[in-house]
């Protein structure tokens, strides 16, 4: 089994994936901030902890033989779904995007991604020390 196997490998890539979806749909609510009749979107949220556990429900196909294609497994079966923010006001132009929600849903994903790279490094650390690799 290699590293990228590991559930809570696989579990951090998909949160990266996650989070990198999401910030692209939240730039494109910024530039999209004086669009007549536009509403923003946002991700549908995952629960990773679950993809860790091994309860995510996806079940991959057992390889029997190396010239079988290996089914998708994990993060690549994850298929992130956008879903209409909630807003709080609409303008007269009946655009919802609101710059300061956004921006804070932007910073959130930010610390998301840090977080999650944090856990990444640390863990591939902790595994290279475990096999007497150090740095």
């Amino acid at each position: 089994m290699s590293v990228k196997e590991l559930p809570l490998f696989a579990a951090l890539r998909a949160k990266m994936a996650w989070i990198s979806e999401r910030q692209k749909l939240l730039s494109e609510n910024i530039a999209n901030a004086d669009t007549p009749d536009y509403r923003p979107r946002d991700l549908k949220p995952v629960d990773f902890g679950k993809m860790v556990e091994g309860k995510s429900g996806n079940v991959g196909m057992m390889v029997t033989n190396a010239r079988h294609l290996a089914g998708g497994k994990g993060a690549q079966n994850l298929d992130f779904k956008a879903v209409e923010s909630e807003t709080y006001e609409v303008s007269p132009s009946g655009n919802a995007v609101s710059i300061e929600e956004e921006m804070m849903k932007v910073g959130q994903a930010q610390m998301d991604f840090e977080v999650t790279t944090n856990l990444y490094r640390k863990h591939t650390a902790l595994l290279k020390m475990a096999l007497g690799r150090g740095n």
